[in-house]
């Protein structure tokens, strides 16, 4: 059982304190996975694009077939109001969602008038400074649009990431790189995934089987403005194996270095560093 940090949420106009039940046995989130989330970040009194993590939750609402009820700009006002619940510069995870309650098309589709949103503030610890990663590569694969709802941030597509790093740490590894249905690299379990190349930063090119994070958007254009060359374009596993630095971008814990890959050993480089530098900057900006 969870020891669940300080908590918030939001739901039908109130605020409640704790883990909150919201679904019952018949809702349909709850059996056939109709639900859509989002995260930000709240960190040392800023919340760095916390509008786009708002529409897009909007945007995979649209995807999944619910229907968005509320405003990016109504939930940027309820996430300031929910973070005043906790002491200053408290690190804060923001996760709005929406989910289908009631059954549709037969019964398989959500209803999507029947929609609810909740947003969940809870407090949760950024990586420290000097954290670094291990990285083996996965078995399995992301899907393609024609398999799975992957232009939604959905529910339903994280047990396939979350069978892949479990799978990574029964062989001791900390996360793990997953390839798309051809081959190619797509991104972590977790994040999406960079690397340098003789001072140049390389990424997987954004075709449709991955989540085109908001934070990785933001580090290509920071790395980009301050004079980085940055290419988004196919890469191999054996693209990372070759790297001279690795490094990872996700909202939960921005920017995070690889210290091996395989049986190679990394050491955490001065490009991962100049991005962490670069976000804190736009952060505080």
């Amino acid at each position: 059982m969870s020891e669940w940090s300080q908590t918030w949420n939001w739901i039908d106009g109130n605020w409640i304190e704790g883990n909150a039940p919201i679904m019952g046995t018949r809702t349909h989130a709850a059996w056939l996975g109709s639900s859509v989330f989002d995260g930000a970040r709240a960190f040392e009194g800023v919340t760095p694009d916390l509008d786009l993590h708002c529409q897009r939750l909007n945007d995979s609402a649209v995807a999944l077939g619910l229907n968005p009820v509320m405003k990016a700009g109504e939930m940027m006002e309820l996430t300031q109001d929910g973070l005043s619940r906790f002491a200053p510069d408290t690190p804060v995870y923001v996760k709005p969602m929406y989910w289908a309650e009631g059954d549709g098309i037969g019964t398989i589709a959500g209803d999507a008038s029947s929609t609810r949103f909740a947003l969940c503030l809870f407090e949760a610890a950024l990586a420290p400074k000097d954290a670094a990663i291990t990285l083996t590569l996965s078995p399995f694969r992301r899907p393609t649009l024609e398999t799975m709802p992957v232009n939604a941030k959905a529910g339903c597509l994280y047990p396939n990431n979350a069978r892949a790093i479990v799978e990574a740490k029964s062989r001791g590894f900390d996360n793990a790189i997953v390839l798309d249905m051809l081959g190619n690299v797509a991104e972590l379990t977790t994040a999406n995934v960079f690397m340098v190349k003789d001072g140049a930063v390389h990424t997987p090119a954004w075709n449709g089987t991955f989540l085109n994070g908001i934070t990785r958007q933001r580090i290509i254009k920071l790395l980009r403005d301050a004079g980085t060359e940055v290419y988004e374009r196919t890469l191999g596993y054996g693209d990372f194996l070759d790297a001279d630095e690795i490094f990872s971008t996700g909202n939960y814990n921005k920017v995070v270095p690889v210290k091996r890959i395989e049986d190679r050993e990394l050491q955490p480089g001065p490009v991962a560093q100049r991005a962490r530098d670069l976000y804190w900057e736009f952060a505080h900006g």
